[in-house]
């Protein structure tokens, strides 16, 4: 699994946790038969759902919709935010987590290699360094033949850059829409949180990171609320959002109640007549009794 799809899957899953989907998470292992495979992958019942922005939608026609609520202008901030991770923060995470010789040594080759059986640990953790290296070049490289120590220093200034936007966007709010967690908090969280929750031996980037306060708290609490196992009910926020919405149907539905006692009680009371219903006229009668069989 190469970093780009580590995030997505965290992305991905994340969504389905703000949506209110039940999604039961499948780890697989890098044996022959995985190698190739695409990752994430929904499977609900007889339908599988392989691309990303597939399985958003897949779950946004179950109505499960964390961006229900949002304007037009602020879909269009969502897009415009998460084209600002894939191009200034990704190829810097990518940098760091395949690229660097002290974080790949000590960290992502044995994490990777840990889940492929011999004589995959080693080819799998080096296919994907490589693929990083070459997806790094492909995008930033100014040439064909540049080396990714030429444009290792503009990889980290956009990558702080891009935090520095997040973080002032973010500001002291819990998310960056209102009270409740949406798509663009689930993108930031699954870039940001495995860099800030790493053990990474050597990552300016991640220094970075915990100088921005609000982000990793944005991080610990997504955590908190949606991914600990010792607290599977819903965080606090959205648990009072639904308590409240169910007085108000309570309430409703006890007016409700009220309105059509009262109704049939005035319908009991008041004296009761015949409905008026028109005549047929007699010409008419006339015309279809003496119609021929």
């Amino acid at each position: 699994m190469r970093f780009k799809n580590a995030s997505i899957v965290m992305e991905t899953y994340a969504y389905a946790k703000f949506s209110g989907a039940k999604v039961n998470i499948s780890p697989i292992d890098w044996t022959w038969k995985t190698l190739t495979a695409t990752v994430p992958e929904l499977v609900c019942g007889d339908t599988s759902v392989k691309e990303p922005s597939q399985i958003l939608n897949f779950l946004r026609k179950q109505r499960f919709n964390a961006d229900y609520e949002l304007s037009a202008r602020q879909g269009a901030d969502t897009m415009a935010y998460i084209a600002l991770l894939e191009e200034k923060l990704q190829p810097a995470l990518l940098h760091t987590f395949w690229l660097d010789a002290e974080n790949y040594s000590n960290l992502t080759r044995p994490w990777f290699a840990s889940r492929s059986p011999f004589p995959l640990n080693f080819l799998v953790p080096g296919r994907h360094a490589n693929s990083a290296r070459s997806r790094i070049l492909l995008t930033k490289g100014d040439a064909p033949l540049c080396r990714i120590t030429e444009v290792e220093g503009k990889l980290y200034s956009d990558a702080k850059e891009c935090l520095n936007l997040l973080s002032y966007r973010l500001g002291a709010a819990n998310y960056f829409f209102g009270n409740l967690p949406t798509s663009l908090d689930a993108f930031v969280f699954g870039f940001v949180a495995p860099l800030h929750k790493a053990h990474l031996p050597n990552s300016p980037l991640q220094s970075h990171l915990r100088k921005l306060e609000n982000l990793t708290h944005f991080c610990d609490n997504i955590l908190a609320d949606y991914f600990n196992s010792a607290h599977p009910s819903l965080p606090p926020s959205v648990q009072e959002t639904m308590d409240a919405n169910l007085q108000k149907l309570t309430q409703l539905v006890n007016k409700e109640s009220n309105l059509i006692e009262k109704m049939d009680d005035n319908l009991r009371s008041s004296p009761q007549h015949k409905p008026h219903r028109p005549q047929p006229k007699p010409s008419l009668v006339m015309e279809m009794s003496s119609t021929p069989a």
